[in-house]
């Protein structure tokens, strides 16, 4: 009993001090602390016995072992996403679409021009960055509530696109490693299900939109509202080339190499947008500089999250929570989908969730015969349900930082857009696999 009190107490202790501001890179080893505590595991390795759990090795462990398995394709990801930055090439993008689409489509727009960024591999941070300046100008001129646009960019952004067949983003790509698939698992029900989720997410935002106008909400400008770009650009097919590029090296490479596709594949995508748009840097190599620095705090945040997740799995209460969930009535696929929604909710980071999740879940559904290009699928779309609860790293940089807006004002778009409709993709797809689709 004393270990569940710790298991839970430590996540939701995880849960407010991230969103009271603190550093996850602290709070994730407090947090792992309060679990071991409780259930009496040894803090150190010399006061365990040989072969014993204990705090230091168990987080360290997890932490350590995420980075080793990730770096690279963190630090060519992230990389990647400056450099289209730096260059001007993710602007391109992103503006012609929105120019493409016009006023009378402003929202979609904006959704469009995320969704296409994110999928051909740039950064979900980039992205928010790059077509903010433009959303604040189509939502002044089309005069709808700006408070909405940090919806428009994370749904877009982490919904049906991030967690997609043939995604490079990383969520997309850990249950490679544990379920010996490749990123295009399970691709006939992922086309449903990010149909479903692209259409039902666009007419809520639209009708949350609609309603606010209705009440009388307008756009108030503010006083250091960025400009629409004045820079000159490379064209629009310089910079969806590096994107095609990533897309199609991962997908020739994934049957050999598994996730290590992506490594090539994000290199590959740097190399074109560098040659394809070199006149337009400043510095190549800054860029470089700051998504190497980008990357760092990135794969840092999420190792901290799955060293406290090391811990948490070592103490007695994690195994009794992981047979509640994988032991419900109905599909396999329910209790799988729920304990990593559970987990990327708790920690905040849906790569994080399938890290601490799947070297569980994964065995043990292998052994009981679930289609492992089921279970990648449901995993990953499942991971980026729960993981934007208000303490998401990405929810707090995008309404905040970027978008300037208070989560009392913004996240109930957000928070409907990103988690619950997810939710729902989630709950269609486990029913797509149970009626045999895709299998």
């Amino acid at each position: 009993m004393l270990s569940m009190i710790g298991l839970i107490g430590g996540l939701l202790l995880l849960i407010y001090l991230t969103m009271r501001g603190m550093n996850i890179l602290v709070v994730g080893p407090l947090a792992a602390v309060f679990v071991a505590v409780l259930s009496g595991m040894p803090l150190f390795p010399q006061l365990a016995a040989e072969g014993e759990a204990n705090l230091v090795t168990n987080y360290m462990g997890g932490f350590a072992g995420f980075i080793t398995s990730w770096y690279l394709m963190f630090l060519l990801g992230a990389v990647f996403g400056k450099v289209m930055e730096e260059s001007g090439a993710a602007d391109s993008v992103s503006k012609f679409v929105v120019d493409k689409f016009g006023i009378k489509y402003a929202v979609l727009a904006i959704v469009a021009a995320c969704a296409i960024l994110t999928y051909g591999g740039v950064s979900l941070f980039v992205v928010a960055f790059s077509v903010y300046p433009m959303a604040v100008s189509l939502f002044k001129q089309a005069d709808l509530p700006r408070r909405f646009i940090p919806a428009a960019l994370a749904f877009g952004s982490v919904t049906f696109t991030m967690t997609s067949a043939g995604s490079p983003e990383i969520q997309n790509w850990i249950p490679i490693e544990y379920l010996n698939t490749d990123p295009y698992a399970g691709w006939e029900v992922s086309l449903i299900v990010a149909i479903f989720m692209a259409i039902f997410g666009y007419w809520w935002l639209k009708r949350m939109i609609q309603k606010a106008v209705e009440r009388g909400e307008r756009f108030e400008a503010r006083e250091g509202d960025p400009e629409t770009l004045n820079k000159e650009l490379p064209s629009p097919i310089r910079g969806l080339i590096p994107l095609i590029v990533v897309l199609v090296v991962s997908y020739i490479f994934h049957d050999s190499l598994k996730q290590s596709a992506l490594i090539i594949a994000l290199l590959g995508g740097v190399i074109a947008t560098y040659v394809l748009n070199r006149k337009f840097f400043q510095s190549f190599w800054n860029a470089v500089s700051e998504g190497t620095v980008g990357a760092l705090i990135a794969i840092g945040n999420t190792a901290a999250v799955v060293g406290f997740g090391g811990v948490a799995k070592a103490v007695p209460a994690f195994e009794t929570a992981v047979d509640f969930m994988t032991s419900i009535p109905g599909s396999p696929l329910i209790g799988g989908a729920l304990a990593v929604s559970v987990i990327a909710g708790m920690t905040g980071s849906a790569s994080g969730g399938q890290a601490i999740a799947l070297p569980i879940l994964a065995p043990h559904y292998m052994e009981l015969g679930v289609n492992p290009e089921a279970l990648h699928r449901v995993v990953s779309i499942s991971s980026g349900a729960l993981d934007t609860l208000p303490h998401n790293g990405y929810v707090v940089t995008t309404i905040r930082s970027i978008c300037g807006e208070s989560h009392q004002d913004a996240y109930g778009a957000v928070g409907a857009l990103t988690a619950i409709v997810p939710l729902l993709g989630v709950i269609l797809a486990i029913i797509l696999f149970s009626l045999g689709l895709g299998i």
